[in-house]
């Protein structure tokens, strides 16, 4: 008797005319001057890498972020609890400032750098980054049109005594992994990023959208200063 033939199917991958465009930039109000102090001409070089890479994208978005919840483009709010009213939204529709999370103030702060832009922002946590990456894919696939994604992360913040975790010894090289991954596109080593990353899941998500896609990558800014892992910079993804 014949034996069946068994094929196997190929992930689908992005056409290189609707290649997946992404930025990633991090979660950290140091980004916003107003909130900056003395620290706001330390970080200009980060903030003008985060601001260019997000100028990469198209105009519709939708941001990754750690925490849980999802948000429409047609949400605003306020940095007041970092100190500043420094007021932002997801879209040109400004609306009643509620209470967002960080990543969510982050995404609607980058883009008032893009006025004609929209944002809807999904946070992720817990170790199933990687599932809600290839399911993030799948959905965009589908779209007529490929909106950009914007990765909102950090790296680790352990890396000196005086850094908001404290110091720990092992998180100088997980970082230095974590930037060689995102330099490179090397999507399978953000699989394996350390428990000192504090944006873990986020870059798992990362990951898993990009699956076994080529990577163009570009690193604009890499640092730590305060002791925290920041990285600004973009993937082209097809």
């Amino acid at each position: 008797m014949k034996r069946p033939e068994i094929r196997h199917r190929r992930p689908r991958r992005f056409p290189n005319a609707v290649a997946l465009s992404i930025a990633i930039c991090p979660s950290t109000p140091l980004l916003v001057p107003e909130l900056g102090g003395e620290a706001a001409q330390e970080t200009a070089e980060l903030r003008e890498a985060a601001i260019i890479a997000v100028r990469s994208l198209p105009t519709q978005w939708i941001a990754i972020g750690a925490g849980d919840g999802r948000y429409g483009s047609e949400v605003s709010g306020t940095f007041a609890g970092y100190g500043v009213d420094v007021c932002v939204s997801l879209s040109s529709t400004v609306s009643g400032p509620t209470q967002l999370p960080l990543p969510v103030l982050i995404a609607g702060w980058l883009r008032a750098q893009v006025p004609a832009a929209a944002v809807e922002a999904r946070l992720v946590s817990g170790t199933d980054g990687a599932a809600i990456g290839r399911a993030l894919r799948d959905e965009i696939r589908a779209m007529p049109t490929p909106p950009g994604v914007l990765v909102i992360a950090d790296g680790a913040n352990t890396l000196t005594d005086k850094a908001p975790g404290g110091y720990r010894p092992e998180s100088g090289a997980a970082q230095q992994d974590l930037v060689d991954a995102l330099t490179q596109g090397d999507a399978a080593a953000l699989q394996r990023v350390s428990d000192v990353i504090t944006g873990g899941s986020v870059y798992q998500v990362l990951g898993g959208l990009a699956g076994s896609d080529r990577v163009q990558a570009q690193c604009l800014y890499q640092g730590s200063p305060y002791g925290v892992g920041y990285f600004a910079g973009t993937w082209q993804v097809s």
